[in-house]
């Protein structure tokens, strides 16, 4: 029951918090702010207790660590440059990229490769990347990274899409981005699965401008 509005002793309970959104934790908790605060950062940023049987499968899946990082390696670096050449991508970030601003320091951090996220944006934004999120087959529409699938999501319309316009940007978050997790899949299936949704996907945009210009 300890009063902890009492002062300004504890700014990070009793002002809204950047980290939780804007919420004051006292006022939405009472005495228990700082019990909830204890309680969501450590999920924040560890996580809860890994269940034995997880703990397990991660062991497990050590022992191919690294093999199965070096298709992945292999996969982003020739999707990256066919899609830096596609006449429907607007842009491609990855460190792997020359032009990248961080090229040098992941290629001295990194050497093996900068890991097998991807971010890009379809030229006619935001509704060509939703778009584009609906007609990929392959590759599965999730929010987690480093699967064996390949993963594609648009963090604007789903896991971003409850902070504010300023936030986002902030965050370098626009509103065309869509996320890759490259996965283990053949590169050629791949390639096919997101040439064949980024052209439907301009396709069904510009049937829509059509539509409207008629």
């Amino acid at each position: 029951n300890f009063d902890w509005g009492q002062n300004d002793r504890f700014p990070t309970l009793t002002k809204p918090h950047f980290a939780f959104q804007g919420v004051n934790l006292w006022e939405e908790f009472g005495p228990a702010a700082f019990s909830m605060r204890v309680r969501s950062e450590g999920l924040y940023n560890i996580g809860p207790t890994l269940s034995p049987m997880n703990a397990f499968h991660i062991l497990q899946g050590l022992e191919t660590l690294g093999m199965r990082m070096e298709r992945h390696m292999a996969n982003t670096i020739e999707l990256v440059e066919f899609l830096k050449n596609h006449d429907g991508v607007a842009w491609v970030n990855h460190p792997g990229l020359a032009d990248h601003p961080c090229h040098d320091i992941a290629m001295r951090q990194m050497p093996k490769g900068a890991g097998s996220i991807v971010t890009m944006g379809l030229k006619g934004g935001r509704e060509a990347s939703q778009t584009f999120i609906e007609k990929v087959e392959l590759a599965s529409h999730l929010a987690n990274v480093g699967d064996a699938r390949t993963l594609v999501i648009h963090p604007g319309s789903t896991t971003h899409s409850h902070i504010s316009a300023d936030a986002m940007k902030a965050a370098g978050l626009t509103n065309d981005l869509i996320r890759v997790s490259v996965g283990l899949e053949d590169i050629n299936d791949i390639k096919a699965d997101f040439d064949r949704a980024i052209k439907t996907a301009q396709k069904i945009i510009q049937r829509k401008h059509a539509t409207k210009g008629a």
